[in-house]
């Protein structure tokens, strides 16, 4: 069975002192779209999981150690998610090998990461710009009484019929759990959407109610914007979540309705 149960994932274990793409583990993304009701066949959005590697490094072919950072990005319809800290250890695990330059590294990522992702996997040697704050209105300074930490509550999500908006809405409070370590995972999470406006207060008491929640990053995303097109009707929506890094990693998952070709912006956030 290829379940994180089955995997060395929550486990200690050591740091690879050779190459091994063995290391990467992938998990199927279509068991938690079922629990949402989403059909692999005709899924409701289009994006993709953007990963921002900062621990990036190898040795030149004299044997002298070479430093990057990159942007990892995998299409949300690759039918599997590459786990976090299998990718940790995989990158680490390049620590040690020889290539004759960063384009042989970067052809060496992109061929086993799309093998894991069942997926073109894009790499590009870089990272988005850092931004001071994010882009859209913040509601986490709501006066709002919270009591539900979990499971996600949907129906905390509303919207007024009678006024059509085009906004972004922003919140610094996401936080879910690993499912296999039940580590914190922190994010801020961006709304943005055109149809009926969304009940502010719910739908923060909404993203809090992920906070004793367990599920991966990208399920948590794909998530919100199920629920959040079924419970406020928008015309068009996007949802991305910018998580904090971990062990030089950090993931951005980003839904949109069909349509959508790029997020509305691409950037770096200070906690990342």
């Amino acid at each position: 069975m290829n379940t994180p149960q089955d995997s060395s994932l929550g486990r200690e274990v050591s740091y690879p002192s050779q190459y091994d793409p063995g290391l990467l583990f992938p998990i199927p993304r279509a068991g938690a779209r079922a629990e949402i009701g989403l059909d692999e066949a005709a899924l409701p959005f289009v994006g993709h999981d953007r990963w921002h590697a900062f621990e990036l490094s190898w040795l030149d072919p004299r044997g002298k150690p070479q430093v990057a950072v990159a942007t990892v990005q995998v299409p949300c319809t690759s039918p599997r998610l590459i786990e976090s800290k299998s990718f940790k250890l995989y990158l680490n695990s390049l620590n040690s090998t020889r290539l004759d330059s960063a384009d042989a590294l970067r052809e060496r990522l992109v061929a086993d990461l799309s093998a894991c992702a069942g997926a073109p996997v894009q790499v590009t040697f870089g990272l988005p710009a850092l931004r001071e704050s994010p882009l859209g209105e913040l509601i986490d300074g709501l006066e709002v009484d919270i009591d539900c930490y979990g499971p996600p509550q949907a129906d905390y999500l509303s919207a007024n019929a009678d006024a059509l908006v085009e906004e972004t809405l922003v919140s610094a409070l996401l936080k879910s759990n690993c499912p296999v370590t039940g580590q914190p995972d922190w994010a801020t999470v961006s709304v943005r959407y055109r149809g009926p406006q969304i009940d502010r207060a719910g739908l923060l008491r909404y993203l809090v109610s992920y906070r004793e929640h367990a599920e991966f990053h990208e399920q948590c995303v794909e998530r919100i914007f199920s629920e959040v097109s079924a419970r406020c009707r928008p015309q068009w929506l996007e949802v991305e979540a910018r998580y904090t890094r971990r062990g030089g990693l950090d993931i951005n998952p980003w839904r949109a309705s069909p349509g959508i070709a790029t997020p509305a912006a691409t950037y770096r956030e200070l906690r990342q």
